[in-house]
């Protein structure tokens, strides 16, 4: 994408400050469009796939942030980045879990959510460019990475963009405890926040959708520092 315009969209009912992060998002480089309703979100995502990805309001009336969040994951993997309330812990960790990739607390400076969506684009695209023929094996897992599917014994696994780059991580550096930092730089390229839950959703969530595929107890946390991909499952954890 390096010649190309991000395309972005915009989802919030507040439409002065669409107004103002529009205008700096497009003179900045980006390819922008605001939509001001969850309803009219969830029908131009699942019907287009003209965006590289959407930054979303969780608190709108009717159609809630996290309802079109919940639909579009249902469909399609998109990144997303969230606007929260600053403090609003429960909304992000929701969101998270979800498969939002990452959020940025309201108000937000325009610039800092210029670099959290280049970042999000970076770490895309990053595993684009490796050959599809280089895979990924582990516990039944395989990774196809210049496709960026994953499948467990043959099944696929539906996983966000976050997840897939921080599974890919955890496996190729299988046996070696990586801390939280590490991991957030890595995989989300950004620095590590005080009380910043995302990597732990991020692990969470690959946890059970890995149990749910019927590969568990292949990833360990470590207390104070942060994650192991085991060579070995454990007997319990």
């Amino acid at each position: 994408m390096k010649n190309e315009k991000i395309n972005v969209l915009l989802v919030d009912d507040d439409k002065d400050l669409c107004a103002l992060l529009q205008e700096f998002l497009e003179g900045d480089g980006f390819s922008v469009d605001a939509i001001h309703s969850g309803d009219e979100a969830i029908k131009t995502l699942l019907n287009t796939e003209k965006y590289d990805t959407v930054v979303l309001d969780i608190m709108m009336p009717g159609i809630s942030g996290l309802d079109v969040l919940k639909s579009v994951r249902a469909e399609k993997q998109t990144p997303i980045l969230m606007l929260t309330g600053r403090g609003d812990d429960i909304d992000r960790i929701v969101g998270l879990e979800l498969g939002a990739d990452d959020y940025l607390p309201k108000p937000c400076n325009p610039r800092e959510l210029g670099a959290r969506i280049r970042a999000i684009i970076r770490r895309t695209q990053y595993l684009k460019a490796t050959p599809s023929a280089s895979l990924s094996e582990l516990h039944g897992i395989y990774l196809d990475l210049g496709a960026r599917q994953a499948t467990v014994n043959g099944k696929s696994l539906a996983l966000t963009g976050a997840e897939f780059n921080a599974l890919s991580y955890l496996m190729e550096r299988v046996g070696q405890t990586i801390s939280k930092q590490e991991m957030t730089q890595e995989v989300l390229k950004r620095p590590l926040e005080a009380y910043d839950r995302a990597m732990d959703v991020h692990v969470s969530r690959i946890r059970q959708k890995l149990a749910a595929a019927g590969v568990k107890n292949v990833i360990k946390s470590v207390r104070g520092v942060g994650y192991q991909m085991l060579t070995a499952p454990q007997q319990s954890e």
